[in-house]
């Protein structure tokens, strides 16, 4: 069964007949949930064996539960986590095993709700400018940084059955503007991007999935990124991420020309699937009309990446949280030192 090249969120809490018959026919290739969609832990086990019901798969669930601002389940659903940014700068030392811990701790809330990917880590490398809409959603200001923390955010939620989504390729860090309103635009050379921004990508492109940035990088291309095969060249070929890229919500305003319009560049660019967030059924019918499946080469990728879904380590989920807060407690002792 060949895959719609997409992957497509729904209008509210329970799916509707409409969008279930769309889902049968178009077959995307996964979906991805939003706070509209989160009232219980039964309503959600239930949306999420429905969306899977309609393609007649195990197809992947996707969020977005980085911590702090983009976080969309909260308590009584989920704990509640401290953006990113801020949770590595009050561990220190021992941010690296506060990360894995962390996002083991999500995975394990996630799969216990029927969802089995989350669009972290987020590699894009803070600046001091970079738009606060962003800012505190990075894990670090430096690419070592970036990367250790990284691979510890990956390595906890594999842990915990999860796939994870690294974004946004090849690096958002730079833009001072809010790609769901406007278009970035990076002014920086070439050679600084492929030292640090584009670093941070190659560090991890063994991940199977990855997320696109819609910002230009001007000393490259003049088209958003998502839409450039310059770019996506570069994440191909420079970069050397073999596994399937997704755009980032094609409904985002960085873009120009219609929903559909918008899904079709990024695929003839070489995305391999358009993320497609809000729910609306009049838009996701008219960009399922003008996608179509995955090509091969996107299919064999989208397969491998399910290929690699892990099966969760058995744990004492009290225990965990309690190392949590004991690194926790040590690091404030050791700031007061």
């Amino acid at each position: 069964m060949r895959f719609g090249a997409a992957i497509l969120g729904v209008a509210g809490p329970r799916l509707t007949p409409e969008e279930a018959a769309l889902f049968a026919e178009t077959q995307p290739f996964g979906f991805i949930l939003f706070d509209r969609n989160l009232e219980a832990p039964e309503q959600i086990r239930a949306l999420c064996d429905a969306l899977r019901d309609s393609v007649g798969r195990e197809a992947p669930i996707l969020i977005d539960q980085e911590g702090g601002r983009v976080q969309r389940l909260r308590p009584p659903l989920a704990r509640t986590w401290q953006p990113p940014l801020d949770e590595a700068a009050r561990f220190g030392e021992t941010a690296p095993e506060a990360m894995r811990l962390r996002y083991r701790i999500i995975a394990q809330e996630l799969r216990a709700l029927g969802i089995d990917t989350n669009c972290v880590p987020t590699l894009d490398i803070a600046r001091p400018d970079t738009h606060p809409v962003l800012r505190n959603r990075c894990l670090g200001e430096s690419l070592s940084q970036v990367v250790t923390l990284g691979r510890a955010v990956v390595e906890g939620t594999a842990l915990g059955g999860v796939l994870p989504v690294m974004k946004h390729m090849p690096g958002h860090g730079l833009g001072t503007l809010d790609s769901h309103l406007d278009l970035p635009r990076v002014t920086a050379p070439r050679e600084a991007l492929e030292e640090t921004d584009f670093a941070a990508f190659r560090a991890l492109a063994d991940l199977p999935l990855g997320m696109s940035a819609h910002l230009v990088f001007e000393a490259i291309d003049p088209r958003p990124a998502t839409v450039s095969e310059v770019m996506i060249g570069l994440i191909r070929d420079r970069i050397g991420f073999t596994g399937l890229l997704m755009t980032d919500d094609i409904s985002m305003q960085a873009l120009s020309g219609t929903v559909p319009e918008r899904g079709v560049a990024a695929l003839q660019a070489g995305c391999d699937a358009v993320l497609h967030c809000n729910g609306d059924l009049g838009e996701m019918t008219a960009l399922m009309a003008r996608v179509g499946e995955m090509t091969p080469a996107a299919q064999a990728r989208a397969e491998a990446a399910l290929a690699r879904r892990p099966q969760p380590d058995p744990v004492d989920i009290a225990s965990l949280s309690a190392e949590f807060e004991a690194l926790l407690t040590r690091a404030a002792h050791d700031r007061r030192r």
